[in-house]
């Protein structure tokens, strides 16, 4: 008894126990007005028991975070260094179809994996999602580098995907588990900073491989396969953030119908949107099925979040205004990036660079995007404000969508670069503040109704409601699924309009001429039939290819700016500088 009532004492001292004093304190049980000891017994088989463990010291706080990090650059470098390798690849299996489905596979599986990644790692543990995310990506990769036919090169971007998303997402949710708001800020700034080199770098990497090496593109598959592998041990040993706690089985924690309507939906959105007016026209069979489709599985969605007690996402989050225009501004600036990051490349290229020379002038976005956010993240927890440092990276990135948008054939190239850097430093930005404003929205009431044991060197258990309220690995699920949903969004929308135009005013131009249909064709088909024009065609397809790039510049700049609205309706919270945000 004596230990009992020293360990007791230790931890509440303003609140010494005696002899009279009951063993099952009501004012323990009821930190929230909505919450008593009555409702804490009748809801405790339906809630869950969540460990938030002590900050770690920073030098272990660092090793643990730079296996993440790490597989962030990774996840990212392979959604975009498919940039510089489409073509070579498509010509290898003689699939031109086969152009817009090496990104879109991946894309489409890695958003529909983040979603649900949130919530089976709350259940399975951050640990095992690591190590079996690094282990689908590492075979994914396995497929691509291997693959002999377009088949079973689609199916190895789809494991990669899934893997990819694993690895993005799950990072993400450690630095939540792991750093006070108040410090989130410089960590996630340093996330979004691999993951913006890993985007950025992606194109480099790809056009590297292909131009120096004799293994050409297979090889920038097969090269992340040791370092994913490599991980998996030392997550092994360094993660060990506990899962929630709950006396319920694992699969009856489990959604399944939320997570069939939340992976129907963004797989059927996704085909529709990528397949329709690149693959076949919009009103082909497949774009007329998967649109409509993708709307029912949304509001079969809509339908069974609203009831479920342990949704995989409670969609009164989005009630909110703060989640909605962090979210939004994610999805805005992702769309940016990814349309960057694939076009840039090619209107490098179009104007007579290699892919390694195309890939080598993108480096000022990587080193935008490190200023920016290793600078949004000290600013933050500086000043404890996000808002004004978020509004301030989207006038940047407007900035640099406008520099493209004055840009021809005959402009200087440092023009591209400094408007690189200008778009890379906002999207860090941005992507910084809007990720930390989400997490700040949840206040700590919301979060847990009931602290059962706040102790010295120990863990503080939290319960949470199962009713769909707010959680920080929700909301940054939400963020991240909102930058994936808009990197493919962005592609398809840019590719949209990029295709169209340039197939419009090509045919306009040359459509009439002696042999014109047929050497349109091989314009589209392949950017080496510029050096082999037919006389007299270079200005006219030039001034073609430079509208049909400003045409995506334009669009960027509208992207830019929503992103600005978007993010400057964010509410202003506080950002505490202690894991239980007292």
């Amino acid at each position: 008894m004596a230990r009992v009532e020293a360990e007791m004492e230790e931890a509440h001292p303003s609140n010494l126990p005696t002899e009279t004093t009951p063993l099952l304190n009501n004012s323990d049980l009821d930190l929230h007005p909505t919450c008593t000891s009555g409702d804490f017994f009748a809801k405790q088989q339906d809630e869950e028991r969540t460990i938030v463990v002590e900050e770690p010291p920073l030098g272990r706080l660092i090793l643990i975070m730079a296996t993440a990090w790490f597989g962030i650059f990774l996840g990212a470098l392979d959604s975009t260094v498919i940039a510089t390798l489409s073509a070579p690849i498509a010509s290898e299996f003689n699939s031109l179809s086969l152009l817009s489905w090496l990104a879109t596979a991946y894309l489409i599986s890695n958003a529909a994996t983040q979603p649900i990644a949130g919530r089976l790692t709350d259940i399975f543990g951050r640990r095992l999602g690591l190590i079996l995310s690094n282990l689908l990506f590492a075979v994914g990769n396995l497929v691509c580098g291997l693959s002999t036919n377009h088949y079973s090169m689609i199916i190895g971007r789809i494991i990669a995907g899934v893997g990819g998303g694993g690895l993005i997402s799950i990072a993400t949710f450690l630095t939540s588990d792991l750093t006070p708001l108040r410090k989130r800020g410089i960590m996630q700034g340093i996330a979004n900073l691999w993951y913006g080199a890993g985007a950025m770098l992606g194109a480099v990497i790809g056009g590297i491989f292909q131009d120096r090496t004799v293994v050409g593109w297979r090889l920038a598959f097969l090269v992340q396969i040791p370092p994913s592998l490599l991980l998996i041990p030392v997550i092994g040993v360094l993660v060990k953030v506990p899962p929630k706690q709950s006396d319920k089985s694992y699969l009856a924690r489990i959604d399944f119908l939320g997570v069939f309507f939340t992976c129907s939906f963004l797989i059927l959105l996704l085909l529709g949107l990528n397949t329709g007016g690149n693959t076949v026209p919009w009103i082909h069979p497949l774009p007329l099925t998967t649109i409509p489709l993708s709307i029912l599985c949304f509001a079969g969605f809509i339908w069974w979040e609203g009831k479920a007690k342990q949704p995989i996402i409670p969609v009164a989050l989005l009630r909110d205004r703060t989640v909605l225009s962090a979210c939004g501004a994610s999805l805005f600036i992702s769309m940016l990036l990814m349309a960057t990051t694939f076009y840039v490349p090619l209107y490098l290229q179009v104007l007579g660079d290699s892919t390694t020379t195309a890939g080598l002038k993108f480096l000022p976005s990587p080193l935008g995007g490190s200023i920016g956010a290793l600078g949004t993240g000290y600013m933050m927890a500086w000043t404890g404000k996000y808002r004004p440092i978020g509004v301030l990276g989207a006038v940047v990135l407007i900035v640099g969508t406008v520099l493209f948008t004055l840009q021809d054939e005959n402009s200087p190239k440092y023009l591209t670069c400094i408007a690189l850097f200008f778009v890379g430093g906002g999207f860090s930005t941005v992507l910084t503040t809007a990720t930390v404003s989400c997490l700040a929205a949840v206040d700590h009431s919301q979060q847990a109704l009931v602290t059962s044991a706040i102790c010295k060197y120990r863990p503080i258990i939290l319960h949470h409601r199962t009713d769909g309220r707010s959680t920080s690995m929700t909301l940054t699920s939400l963020a991240v699924l909102a930058r994936s949903v808009g990197g493919t969004l962005g592609i398809t929308m840019a590719s949209a309009a990029y295709q169209s135009n340039l197939k419009e005013m090509l045919w306009d131009i040359f459509g009439d001429k002696s042999g014109g249909p047929e050497e349109i064709q091989r314009i589209l088909d392949g950017l080496e039939e510029l050096k082999h024009l037919p006389e007299g065609w270079w200005h006219g397809v030039m001034a073609t290819f430079m509208e049909s790039f400003r045409i995506v510049w334009l669009m960027m700049v509208c992207w830019a700016v929503l992103a600005l609205f978007s993010i400057s309706f964010v509410k202003r919270h506080t950002l505490h500088s202690r894991m239980d945000r007292k």
